[in-house]
C-alpha cells in the first residue's frame, strides 16, 4: 500500500495553456485520429452529457498506443460508449455489494461494543481506542454533525405532499418522518452525542474503517470481523480496498481497469469464504479487480446468503470481450469454481 508523503510533492513547473474545445472540435478530434463516428450529433449529444475528459479513458483500449493517439482500424465510437455503458454498470452492481458490506460492518461493530461492555455510549469513552487523538477525531465527527442537524430547519413529521381531496392511495403518499438523530437531539439532554447505533449511521465508510482499526482490544476487532465471517486482519485489508472502491463508484469513477492501488489480502483460513481451485486466481489478476469482487461475494456468503449478486454479475460479465475480462483479471472459466458455480445458474 503506498503511503502518503510527510510533506507535499512538488508542483509542475509548465504553464497550461490549453484552449478549451466546441463540441463539435472534440468530435472533428476523435475523427481526425481514426474513430468511426457514424452519427455525428448523437456523438456530440453524449459528449455533451458525458463531458469529454470523463469519457476519454474509455477510449485508450481502442487506441494504438503511440503518443498520436491514433486509434486502430475498425474502431467506432459505439464501441467506446459500450464500455463506458459496462463499466457504469459494474459500478453500480459493485456499489449494491458494497452497501450490503457496509451495512453489516456498521451493525457488527456496534452490536457487539454496545452489547458487550453493556453500554450504547462506549465510544465516548476514549479507553476503548489505541490513538486518542483519532479517538477526538471521531467525537468531532459526531459533535458536528449533531450541530449541524440542530442548525437546520425542523424536519416534518407526517405531513403528506397530497392534499385530502386527492384521489391517492394513502400508501401512495409520500410522508417525511423525522430522523433518529433528529429526535435524539430534541428529545434527550443527556448524554450530549447520541448512542452507538446513531453514530455509526452518520459515518462515512472512511470513517467506520478508521474507528474500528482504531479499537484498543484485539479481541473487539476480532469479535467485528467474526460477524462477517472474516478474521482481523483480512477485515482491516478488505475495509482499505473498499473505502477506495466505493470513492471511486461514488464520484462515477472509470472501475473496470483502474488500478485501485490497495488490494485485499487474500485469506489463508479456510472458514472464510473464497475460491476452491488453488489456480483460480492467477498471479496476474492479483493487482486487478476480480480479487475485489471475490471478496464482496465473500462477505456476502455471509451477510446475505439468498443474494443474487453473483448471478448478477456473470449475467454482466459473461458477455464481455476478453479485452474487458482481462482487464478485470477475471479468468476465462472463472464461473467454473465451487466458490462461484453454487450461485450461479447457467
Amino acid at each position: 500500500m503506498l503511503r502518503p508523503p510527510k510533506e507535499p510533492r512538488p508542483r509542475g513547473t509548465l504553464q497550461y495553456d490549453k484552449d478549451p474545445l466546441s463540441l463539435d472540435k472534440l468530435v472533428d478530434r476523435l475523427s481526425e485520429r481514426g474513430l468511426g463516428i457514424p452519427d455525428r450529433n448523437r456523438a456530440s449529444r453524449y459528449r455533451r452529457h458525458i463531458g469529454y475528459f470523463r469519457l476519454s479513458p474509455y477510449t485508450i483500449p481502442f487506441q494504438q498506443g503511440k503518443p498520436d493517439h491514433l486509434f486502430r482500424d475498425g474502431a467506432s465510437f459505439d464501441d467506446v460508449l459500450d464500455t463506458y455503458i459496462f463499466d457504469r454498470a459494474l459500478r453500480l452492481l459493485v456499489m449494491d455489494a458494497l452497501e450490503r458490506v457496509e451495512v453489516a460492518v456498521r451493525a457488527a461493530l456496534t452490536d457487539h461494543m454496545s452489547t458487550t461492555y453493556k453500554n450504547p455510549h462506549w465510544y465516548v469513552d476514549s479507553s476503548y481506542f489505541r490513538d486518542r487523538v483519532n479517538h477526538a477525531g471521531l467525537l468531532n465527527i459526531v459533535r458536528e454533525a449533531s450541530r449541524k442537524k440542530l442548525l437546520s430547519a425542523p424536519e416534518l413529521v407526517g405531513q403528506s405532499s397530497v392534499s385530502e381531496d386527492d384521489e391517492l392511495d394513502i400508501t401512495d403518499r409520500a410522508v417525511s418522518h423525522r430522523s433518529a438523530l433528529e429526535h435524539y437531539l430534541l428529545t434527550y439532554g443527556t448524554p450530549e452525542l447520541p448512542p452507538s447505533w446513531l453514530m455509526v449511521e452518520g459515518l462515512t465508510i472512511g470513517q467506520l474503517d478508521s474507528a474500528i482499526s482504531n479499537l484498543r482490544q484485539r479481541s473487539d476487532r476480532n469479535a467485528v470481523a467474526a460477524y462477517i465471517g472474516l478474521s482481523e486482519p483480512v477485515l482491516v485489508s478488505w475495509m482499505r480496498t473498499y473505502v477506495r472502491v466505493r470513492n471511486i463508484c461514488a464520484h462515477h469513477g472509470r472501475l473496470w481497469n483502474v488500478g485501485i492501488g490497495v488490494y485485499p489480502a487474500i485469506p489463508n483460513s479456510s472458514a472464510i469464504s473464497w475460491l476452491k481451485a488453488d489456480d483460480a486466481l492467477p498471479a496476474r489478476s492479483a493487482k486487478r479487480l476480480y480479487p475485489v469482487l471475490v471478496s464482496l461475494q465473500s462477505v456476502l456468503d455471509v451477510v446475505s446468503p439468498r443474494s443474487t449478486w453473483a448471478q448478477r454479475l456473470h449475467d454482466l460479465v459473461s458477455t464481455r470481450p476478453p479485452m474487458n475480462l482481462a482487464s478485470m483479471g477475471i479468468p476465462e472459466s472463472w464461473a467454473d469454481d465451487d466458490f462461484w458455480g453454487r450461485h450461479i445458474a447457467r
